[in-house]
């Protein structure tokens, strides 16, 4: 399974294997996902990679 690289709402950068729906985006970009970091439910949004 493909890692996925999200930010929470209160800005922390983390990685999940598990985004659910990645492919509707009518939905929009905005998920639910436990943040590690905060350790609570947050709305998290995909992070555009940067090549170097």
């Amino acid at each position: 399974m493909e890692r996925t690289v999200v930010r929470c709402a209160d800005g922390h950068v983390f990685s999940t294997a598990s985004f659910p729906m990645q492919q509707a985006e009518r939905l929009g970009p905005g998920r639910l996902i436990r943040c590690p970091r905060c350790a609570r439910l947050r709305s998290v949004v995909p992070v555009a990679l940067e090549k170097r």
